[in-house]
């Protein structure tokens, strides 16, 4: 009896390497916990294509909307750990948003393995193409002097357009007006219309406007220039070296799911987007390409966790 309890015990341990090593040998899923369309859902369809011809197994996606991300990412987190189901999402979902909800309904350190950060898009302050403010300097000079009479429009409670507006507001000493929509399109939409004075925006979205004329860029919240705005300023530059802000795109699979699993996909991810045409893909949509590697990336979603969930707390507290 012992020794067949010993060998139970010893094909459990080989089953899990091997099985690994035959990853995939079925359909990989990608929740993505927002509509179709989006900057996320976009580039996992870009990467899933890439993978499907790389690993020869279809890569899905799995369109999860709701409760502001959280829909999706407690799908992604309650999913078996067999390299079959992963999280392709923006900061929202994995950072901000499940600490909006109480009780918080996962936590991205505990409750996912950190495969990759894919992506990042910064964002840019912008203005009505008619308005009279030019640089930063003149928004921040209005801000001070016509208290909460300049009106920011926010793509949403919790959203990082929104955590840039308050961190802007705190460490500058602004006082606007925050008025919420529910997405950064009607936000842009009124700013057009000049129903509101600022907005920020991710540059895959601002890009277009900018360049119409309809809307001004004033600065990027980048540490460097952004080649499809070369004449923008850096936060950076105009001398607010903590003020950088971007958007994600990651990739996280749930808690328990094999190490092998996790360096595979990561490892045929940066394959694909290391291709040229696929780089050229993401480029061309406002996303800049930073392929991470499991634990640069959990690394880097950790310091984003510092900066933004204090403000996300007080945000939570103020309401």
């Amino acid at each position: 009896m012992r020794q067949a309890v010993a060998a139970l015990a010893l094909a459990g341990v080989l089953a899990g390497p091997a099985a690994a090593g035959n990853w995939p040998d079925r359909p990989v899923r990608f929740i993505v916990p927002f509509p179709p369309g989006g900057n996320a859902d976009v580039i996992a369809r870009i990467v899933a294509n890439g993978l499907q011809e790389k690993l020869g197994q279809a890569f899905i996606v799995d369109n999860r909307s709701g409760g502001a991300g959280t829909v999706g990412g407690i799908a992604a987190a309650h999913a078996a750990p067999d390299g079959y189901t992963f999280l392709f999402s923006a900061n929202g979902p994995i950072l901000t948003a499940p600490e909006m909800v109480t009780p918080h309904p996962y936590l991205w350190s505990r409750d996912f393995e950190t495969v990759a950060v894919v992506t990042l898009t910064p964002l840019v302050v912008v203005v009505g193409g008619n308005s009279p403010m030019k640089t930063l300097d003149d928004l921040v000079e209005r801000a001070r002097s016509q208290s909460y009479r300049v009106i920011f429009a926010s793509g949403g409670m919790g959203s990082s357009n929104h955590l840039l507006g308050v961190y802007m507001e705190q460490q500058l000493h602004l006082g606007w007006t925050t008025v919420h929509y529910r997405g950064t399109a009607p936000a842009m939409a009124d700013l057009i219309g000049g129903h509101a004075d600022v907005e920020i925006e991710q540059m895959s979205t601002a890009t277009s406007f900018i360049a119409a004329g309809t809307v001004r860029a004033l600065a990027v919240a980048s540490d460097h220039r952004w080649p499809a705005l070369p004449d923008v300023p850096t936060m950076v530059e105009l001398g607010h070296p903590d003020m950088i802000a971007s958007t994600l795109t990651a990739v996280m699979a749930p808690a328990g799911t094999p190490k092998e699993i996790v360096a595979k996909m990561n490892a045929g991810m940066s394959e694909v987007v290391g291709e040229a045409t696929v780089r050229q893909h993401i480029e061309a949509i406002g996303a800049e390409v930073r392929m991470m590697s499991p634990q640069q990336s959990a690394d880097y979603l950790a310091h984003e966790y510092t900066v933004w969930i204090p403000i996300v707390r007080d945000i939570a507290v103020q309401q």
